[in-house]
Formats: structure tokens, C-alpha cells, sequence
């Protein structure tokens, strides 16, 4: 996983949480392996659920400024 100045991408994270389950399920993972493969995936999915959150927050800012102009333009029409 990058450091916390490299952060990955949402698209890595998926991917790193994918193949964490996969090996997680075949049941042939030692313990403590399987402790640190879950708590990696507990870090991953904290920061893919902050990516997340962080766009729905852009897009509500966007389309609150879309619906802000949209007014403003109907507004100057009357």
C-alpha cells in the first residue's frame, strides 16, 4: 500500500480490498495473516468510504451551483 504521501487511488483500493477478500476466502490463510490482511482492509475501506463522501460533496457543490446559476439566469429573463 503507498505511504500516506502517496495515497491510492479509489480504483487501487477496490482492487487491493478485492484481492484481500479473495485471499481472506480460500481458507488457507494463517491467522495472524489473516488479522493483517483485515486490518488493512478495515484502512482501505475507511479511505475508499472518505473518497467517496469527499465526491458526493463536490457533486452536491457542483449541482448547487448549476441550480444557483440556473436561477440567477431565469431570474434576469423575467
Amino acid at each position: 500500500m503507498p505511504t500516506k504521501k502517496n495515497k491510492p487511488t479509489f480504483e487501487d483500493s477496490v482492487s487491493r480490498l478485492e484481492a484481500l477478500i479473495e485471499a481472506m476466502e480460500k481458507g488457507d490463510t494463517p491467522l495472524a495473516d489473516l488479522v493483517a490482511k483485515f486490518e488493512e482492509g478495515s484502512k482501505l475501506l475507511k479511505h475508499c468510504q472518505a473518497q467517496l463522501k469527499e465526491a458526493e460533496l463536490k457533486i452536491d457543490q457542483t449541482n448547487l451551483k448549476n441550480e444557483k446559476t440556473k436561477s440567477l439566469n431565469e431570474y434576469g429573463q423575467d
